[in-house]
């Protein structure tokens, strides 16, 4: 896991610009504190920082071999699950390996495939190959979208990076965002290949993108395919049962300490209880980590979201995994904190708006890096296995829109509440929405004799993984490579996503229950408790102070001199919600101060130029 960045500029040699290329690569040192490295020849240069996993004296990059033809140069970004294999068959064919690291596999497997490559591979990554036989850039990127990946076309070739700020380093780039950037902004749907910053594109998941003299292609290696599905329920089970086992196993290769994030939902608690069964066969004790804040168990309130409090489900799972567990208890002062939103925000490079979910988010890897470098999380089983309440909301199904939208609007509301009402209208979020919508639809095959109603659950579940849950997965990168933490999502291999998508509905849900493929095929190590638990989702503080905190930062925000977040917010809106009385405790509740305060973060931070017109 790692940083990378690069710049290919076809008029130009970008030996003498080592300058600019050290600065667009020191932009990644929160994802790789481990070492640096620099390559430039002639038109290309890469940068890069480590985050040692695997072969930690041995896989040091930019990585180059030498060819009669000319230099083969690579950053990458990410873990191959299956290098092992990749070896043995490279080697098999004359290839030779100095390291035993898996970046070298990926280079070698570049020499031997090409870009083909990307169909070989397994696991979660963002990498880029200067091939200066042909000059030219080759950039790929996993078939889930896990790690990020983003590029700005120059006049004369291209800047790439893990993420914007390693782009907007370069003097090329603008600090600039428009109304289709705002719009991304607003609301929660990630459009395939949109970097939010005016002229950033993302190298979208399951991508190759190549770059020479005569321009820029793309090239799709995969997409979710519609196939039928025709084993039966006991089948079924077994086979999910086998991936998840063979994933596990896989994921749990390291040379540093593992962990991982236990929320006792049924997904993490699954994935944790796999995890230290096979461990345990090795003599080894897994550690799993969880969230929760001061007083939360004692006092929870439940809510049409969340039930029941995370805490006594994770130690059911802690008790009977044997883990060796911790929990990480946050406070509202923490939570509330000025320079943890600034981490937050340097960190995504956007006003994201999720508020005590990010922060908490970024406090619990922080303090698991003192510990561990690699954790694996329970992140997109609910979009895998069909796991989100809008799944049984008959409304949602039958929704002309997203379906996660439906709900969300009605636990949420409006996400632009606080805006000025002239920008409101700009933004037509609903036509955007409605455009996107209708796109994202026509991609979803259809079955031959496929039913109304398994057809719109299957449209459904394309819609949370190829829509939804790239912003989760984008999310938990963000904060986790901020301090420095790979975070491994085993419910995101490619093998599993496309064995679960393609089971009939009925059979996702044969007992009337969410992910009852999952519960079953995991029934044999989970407690009781965690069997029949609800689908409640990553936990919220109901602690009050934080409210407060809020409302004060945002009466701080009104009573200064004039701030560009007015040129955004509107500031009578703003001032109501700062002065409102009484306990303020949900998430929705809280959301508009903490979008107002994250837009004006943002814009002292980046000074992007704002194109509203």
């Amino acid at each position: 896991m790692c940083g990378i960045t690069g710049w290919v500029s076809f008029d130009r040699d970008l030996a003498a610009a080592g300058a600019t290329l050290h600065a667009m690569t020191e932009t990644m040192a929160c994802r790789g504190p481990d070492d640096r490295g620099v390559w430039a020849e002639g038109p290309a240069a890469l940068g890069h920082r480590r985050l040692a996993i695997i072969d930690l004296p041995g896989g040091r990059q930019p990585m180059s071999l030498t060819t009669p033809e000319g230099a083969v140069a690579l950053v990458y970004s990410g873990e191959a699950y299956n290098f092992t294999e990749l070896r043995r068959e490279l080697e098999g064919r004359g290839h030779r390996f100095g390291t035993d690291s898996d970046t070298e596999v990926v280079l070698h497997g570049y020499l031997e495939w090409g870009e083909h490559i990307a169909e070989r591979l397994n696991g979660m990554y963002a990498f880029a190959v200067w091939d200066g036989r042909h000059d030219r850039l080759v950039m790929i990127r996993d078939r889930m979208g896990i790690k990020p990946f983003y590029y700005s076309p120059t006049p004369d070739g291209v800047l790439f990076g893990s993420e914007p700020k390693a782009i907007l380093a370069n003097p090329l780039a603008r600090h600039r965002i428009t109304l289709d950037g705002l719009r991304e902004l607003f609301v929660m749907v990630k459009t395939p290949g949109h970097g939010i910053w005016d002229g950033l594109r993302e190298v979208e998941p399951g991508t190759v993108v190549t770059v020479d003299r005569s321009g820029l292609t793309t090239r799709v290696y995969w997409r979710l395919e519609t196939r039928p599905h025709t084993d039966d329920r006991d089948t079924t089970i077994a086979t999910v049962r086998s991936l998840l086992d063979d994933i596990v196993r896989r994921q749990l290769v390291a040379d540093v300490p593992r962990c991982t994030l236990l929320s006792g939902g049924l997904d993490s608690s699954a994935m944790t209880a796999l995890a230290a069964r096979q461990l345990a066969e090795q003599g080894e004790r897994v550690r799993s980590f969880a969230v929760d804040f001061v007083g939360q168990t004692d006092n929870f309130v439940a809510d049409e979201l969340r039930a029941t409090p995370d805490t006594p489900f994770v130690h059911d799972v802690a008790r009977l995994a044997a883990t060796d567990h911790q929990d990480i208890v946050l406070d509202a002062q923490s939570l509330a904190d000025p320079a943890v939103r600034d981490r937050v925000i340097r960190a995504r490079d956007l006003p994201a708006g999720f508020g005590d979910l990010d922060a908490s988010l970024l406090l619990l890897f922080r303090a698991i890096r003192d510990q561990s470098t690699v954790a694996l999380s329970g992140e997109s089983a609910d979009e895998v296995f069909g796991g989100y309440l809008q799944f049984f909301d008959e409304e949602a199904r039958r929704a002309d829109t997203f379906p996660w939208l439906v709900r969300f609007g009605r636990h949420f509301g409006d996400d632009t509440e606080l805006l000025r009402p002239d920008l409101t209208a700009s933004l037509d979020l609903g036509g955007y929405v409605a455009d996107g919508y209708r796109t994202a639809a026509a991609g979803v095959d259809r079955l031959d004799g496929e039913s109304d109603f398994e057809y719109r659950m299957r449209r459904m579940s394309h819609l949370h993984l190829t829509r939804f849950v790239r912003i989760l997965l984008d999310r938990k990168d963000r904060m986790s490579m901020a301090v420095g933490l790979e975070v491994r999502v085993p419910f995101c291999d490619h093998r599993l996503v496309e064995y679960v998508y393609n089971a009939p509905w009925a059979l996702k849900s044969f007992d009337g229950r969410e992910k009852s493929l999952l519960r079953e095929a995991t029934a044999d190590v989970l407690p009781r408790s965690v069997y029949d638990r609800v689908k409640s989702p990553y936990p919220s503080t109901q602690d009050p102070r934080y409210a407060r905190a809020l409302r004060d930062q945002a009466r701080d925000l009104l009573a200064g001199p004039s701030h560009r977040v007015f040129d955004l917010v509107d500031r009578d809106r703003l001032r109501k919600a700062a002065e409102q009385d009484g306990p303020v405790s949900s998430h929705a509740a809280r959301r508009g101060l903490e979008r107002a305060l994250d837009l004006a973060r943002w814009l002292d931070l980046y000074q992007p130029e704002l194109a509203l017109g």
